[in-house]
C-alpha cells in the first residue's frame, strides 16, 4: 500500500508542506482501515456500549467491566474484554501469526492495569478436507497452544468452523479476559501531563511486522505466504511472560500513568494514540529505543511491530525505579521521550523525521462513504429423498458439528486454577474469587448463518452465545465483537457488512447486553473470493458460585425442549443456514427467532440454577439432532418421540437450528413449564434413562445410536489428523 492522492493532498494542506518518507509511512499505517476503521466506523454507532456496569468503554485498548459481587468481597472487581483479529498473519505464517495474536491481546489486556485470566480463540478455515485448511488449522492451533501455554493463561472456550469461502482466508479471532482486583490499579491509554516521560519496557525492536497494519488492509494476493512473510510478527512467549509480571510489579508500586501496547504500527501508533487521547504531544528520540538489529533507520523504529513490547509514561521521579523493575525481569528499557503540550515530533540522530498534530494523525482520516447492495433473502429449495440415518451421521460427523476436543486439548484450560467449567460445555466457567463470582464466557459465530442471512444469522449469533452462558446459570453482563468481513469496495460485501453489525447490536440491544469494545477486520479477500461476514461475539456473564448444571446426562429425570417455536409455538421450521443444507445442498429462508430473547435467556439462567436441574444444553449448529447426541453419555441416554406431522418433515424438526433453544432435563417438569409460561414454548421430548443409547422417533421415522458409536461419528478430528 501507498498514501493515496487524496490522503495525500488532505495531509499536505494540513502540514502546509510535503509529509517527511517517516510522516507518509506513519499516515499510510494510522490512516489504514486495520487502524481508522474508515469503512466500518460509520457504521458501529449502532452499538450501545454504555451500562451500569461499564467503567471503561471502546477506543481504549480493552473495555472495563464492574462484576457484581455475589458475597463478602474485598472491595469493588474489575474484568477487562478485549478481542482482536490475526487473520492476514495467520494465512501467511499460521504458527506464528496466531501466536502473535494471543501475545497482542494479552499486552491491550495488561495495558489497562489487569492480569490476564482467560483466553477463547474463534477459529474458521476453508473445506475441512482439504490439505491446505488442514495444514492451517494445525498451525495456527499450535501457534495459540504454545503462546498460550508458555504464559499461563488458560484458553476457556472459543468455537471452530469450516466453509468453503474461509479457503484463501482464514479467520483467528483472539479474546482475552483480565482481572482488576482494586480499581485503584486501572489505568488507560490516555496521557496525563506534559513532563511524563515515555519508557519503552520489554523486547527490543528489530524489523519484524514491518507495515503490517497495511498489510492487514489489504486483500490477500496469490503469492502472500512467500511476499508477506516480513510483515508477520515473530513472538516470544517467555518474554511476554517475564513482562505480565514486570506490569505487575510496576502496578504494584503505582508507577504508571499511562500505557499502550505495541500493536499494529509499532511505535509510532502506540505514542501518537496515547497523547492523542490526552489531548497532548510528544517529544521522542528514535535513537533511544534498545533495538537487536544494526543500521535501523528513523521509519523502522516507528512502524516495526516486534512482539513484548509496552509503552509506559512514566513522572520522571519514577524512572530509575521503572528502569530497575525491568532489570530485575530481565527486559529492555529505554526512555525515549517525553509528553509535551506541543505536536507529535520525532527525531533521529538530531534530524527532525516527524511534527505533526498527534489528533489529526490518529482521527483525521476521512470516512468512506461506500455503495452497498442489501443481500436477497434465500428460497425455500430443499433436497429430496434423503434417509433420515444418512442425514443423521452426515450432520453429527460434519467437522462443523463434531467434537472439538483434539484442539482445545492442546490447551492448558486449567491454569490458574480457576476454570469450574472446562472446554466442550456450552461455556466455560471461571471462579473469580475476589468477588465471589462465577464469570461464563462463551464466543464465537456461525458462518453458515450469516452467509445465509447476514442480519438474522448475526441476531441469531448474539442470542446463540448468550443462551450458553444462560444454559450454565449465568447472566450476561457484557460482550465484545470482532466483526469480519471481505472487501468493502464491493457493494455486495459491504451491504452484507452492514446487516450484520445491525444484527449483532440489535439483538444486543435486546438482550440488554452493552457492547463495550471491539475489533474489525475487513479486505479478507483473496484470489479465492471474500469471506462470508463473519460476527464473532464473545459475551460474559455472571452467577453466584462457581458451579453449573453439565452438558451431559444423569439418566434421572425428564427432557424438556424450551423455545420449540416450531413444535409448540407459531413459527414454521426452516433449515436456513443449517449444517443439513450445508451438507445436502439446497436453501431455505433462516429461522425466526423466539419472540421474547431477554426474557428466555434470563428464565433459563433461572432454571439452570434450580436443584432440581439435572443437565442443559443449549441447541444451535446441527440443531436438536445434534444437541440430543452431544448429551447422551455411556451410563446416559434417552428415548425421545416426537410426533408433529402437521408441523414439519423429521429432517426440518431434527436438523432445523434455531438459535436460543435449550433442552432441560429435570426432575420437576412442571416447575420448568411454569417458569417459562408467558415467555416461551416448551415441548416434551421423552425420558433420560441409564441406557447409554440415544432412541429418537420423529414423525415415525426412528433412529438408535449407543453412546460410543455417537462418539465415533463425532471423533473427525482425531481420526483425521491423528
Amino acid at each position: 500500500m501507498s498514501l493515496s492522492d487524496a490522503d495525500h493532498d488532505l495531509v499536505v494542506a494540513e502540514l502546509g508542506r510535503e509529509p517527511t518518507p517517516a510522516e507518509a509511512a506513519l499516515f499510510e499505517n494510522l490512516w489504514s482501515e486495520h487502524c481508522a476503521y474508515r469503512s466500518s466506523r460509520p457504521l458501529l454507532s449502532a452499538f450501545d456500549s454504555e451500562g451500569d456496569q461499564v467503567v471503561v468503554g471502546p477506543g481504549d485498548d480493552a473495555a472495563v467491566v464492574a462484576l457484581p459481587d455475589h458475597g463478602d468481597g474485598d472491595g469493588e472487581t474489575y474484568i477487562t474484554m478485549g478481542v482482536e483479529s490475526h487473520n492476514h498473519p495467520s494465512y501467511v505464517d499460521p504458527f506464528d501469526g496466531a501466536a502473535t495474536g494471543v501475545g497482542g491481546i494479552v499486552r491491550d489486556t495488561l495495558s489497562m492495569g489487569a492480569y490476564p485470566i482467560a483466553l477463547a480463540d474463534s477459529l474458521y478455515f476453508g473445506d475441512f478436507d482439504r490439505e491446505h485448511s488442514r495444514y492451517l488449522m494445525e498451525g495456527v492451533v499450535e501457534g495459540i497452544s504454545h503462546y498460550g501455554n508458555c504464559i499461563g493463561v488458560p484458553t476457556v472456550t472459543g468455537s471452530t468452523a469450516f466453509h468453503d469461502d474461509y479457503e484463501g482466508n482464514p479467520l483467528v479471532n483472539v479474546a482475552c479476559i483480565g482481572l482488576i482486583d482494586d480499581p485503584e490499579r486501572m489505568v488507560t491509554a490516555e496521557a496525563q501531563e506534559p513532563g511524563n516521560k515515555l519508557v519503552l519496557v520489554g523486547n527490543s525492536t528489530g524489523r519484524d511486522g514491518l507495515g503490517g497494519a497495511s498489510f492487514a488492509s489489504e486483500d490477500l494476493a496469490e503469492d502472500a505466504e512467500t511476499e508477506d512473510r516480513p510483515a508477520v510478527q515473530v513472538g516470544d512467549p517467555y518474554t511476554e511472560k517475564l513482562l505480565v509480571e514486570a506490569n505487575e510489579a510496576l502496578l504494584d508500586e503505582d508507577l504508571v500513568e499511562s500505557a499502550r501496547d505495541l500493536g499494529a504500527a509499532g511505535l509510532g501508533g502506540a505514542s501518537s494514540e496515547m497523547v492523542a487521547k490526552g489531548g497532548l504531544g510528544a517529544d521522542i528520540e528514535l535513537s533511544n529505543v534498545h533495538e537487536r538489529e544494526p543500521n535501523m533507520n528513523a521509519m523502522e523504529y516507528l512502524l516495526a511491530e516486534s512482539q513484548e513490547r509496552m509503552c509506559y509514561e512514566v513522572e520522571p521521579e519514577n524512572v530509575d525505579r521503572v528502569r530497575e523493575v525491568a532489570e530485575r525481569f530481565d527486559l529492555g528499557c529505554s526512555v525515549i521521550g517525553e509528553v509535551t503540550d506541543g505536536t507529535y515530533r520525532c527525531t533521529f540522530e538530531g534530524e527532525t523525521v516527524v511534527d505533526v498534530d498527534a489528533h489529526f494523525l490518529g482521527e483525521g482520516a476521512p470516512m468512506n462513504d461506500l455503495p452497498m447492495v442489501e443481500p436477497a433473502e434465500q428460497e425455500r429449495d430443499l433436497p429430496e429423498d434423503v434417509d433420515l440415518t444418512e442425514a443423521f451421521e452426515a450432520v453429527v460427523g460434519s467437522p462443523n458439528t463434531a467434537s472439538k476436543r483434539w484442539v482445545y486439548r492442546q490447551y492448558d484450560h486449567e491454569v490458574q486454577v480457576r476454570t469450574s467449567v472446562l472446554p466442550g460445555d456450552d461455556a466455560a466457567v471461571l471462579a473469580v474469587r475476589e468477588a465471589n463470582t462465577g464469570l461464563a464466557f462463551s464466543s464465537g459465530a456461525d458462518p453458515n448463518w450469516t452467509d445465509a442471512a447476514p442480519y438474522e444469522g448475526a441476531r441469531a449469533v448474539a442470542l446463540e452465545n448468550a443462551t450458553n452462558v444462560a444454559a450454565k446459570g449465568a447472566e450476561p453482563l457484557a460482550a465484545v465483537d470482532c466483526l469480519n468481513g471481505g472487501n468493502p469496495e464491493k457493494p455486495e460485501v459491504y451491504g452484507a457488512f452492514k446487516d450484520i453489525v445491525d444484527g449483532l447490536a440489535d439483538m444486543c440491544s435486546t438482550l440488554d447486553v452493552p457492547v463495550v469494545g471491539g475489533n474489525v477486520s475487513l479486505y479478507n479477500d483473496s484470489v479465492a473470493g471474500p469471506i462470508p461476514p463473519t460476527p464473532t461475539l464473545a459475551l460474559a456473564g455472571t452467577k453466584q458460585g462457581y458451579d453449573a448444571p453439565p452438558m451431559g446426562l444423569s439418566g434421572e429425570g425428564t427432557l424438556l425442549l424450551v423455545a420449540a417455536r416450531a413444535l409448540e409455538g407459531d413459527a414454521e421450521p426452516r433449515l436456513g443456514g443449517s449444517e443439513y443444507l450445508a451438507q445436502f445442498g439446497g436453501t431455505d429462508r433462516f429461522p425466526e427467532l423466539p419472540a421474547d430473547p431477554a426474557g428466555l435467556v434470563a428464565t433459563i439462567a433461572d432454571v439452570a440454577n434450580e436443584a432440581n436441574t439435572l443437565a442443559t444444553h443449549d441447541l444451535s449448529h446441527g440443531g436438536l439432532a445434534v444437541g440430543l447426541a452431544e448429551m447422551v453419555t455411556e451410563g446416559a441416554g434417552a428415548d425421545v418421540a416426537i410426533d408433529a406431522p402437521n408441523k414439519g418433515s423429521a429432517a426440518e424438526l431434527l436438523f432445523g437450528e434455531q438459535a436460543g433453544r435449550v433442552i432441560v432435563e429435570t426432575t420437576d417438569p412442571q416447575a420448568v413449564r411454569q417458569a417459562f409460561d408467558g415467555v416461551a414454548p416448551v415441548y416434551d421430548l421423552g425420558e433420560a434413562d441409564d441406557s447409554g443409547t440415544l432412541d429418537v422417533t420423529v414423525n415415525g421415522e426412528s433412529l438408535a445410536y449407543d453412546a460410543a458409536a455417537i462418539a465415533e461419528l463425532r471423533d473427525v478430528f482425531e481420526r483425521e489428523l491423528a
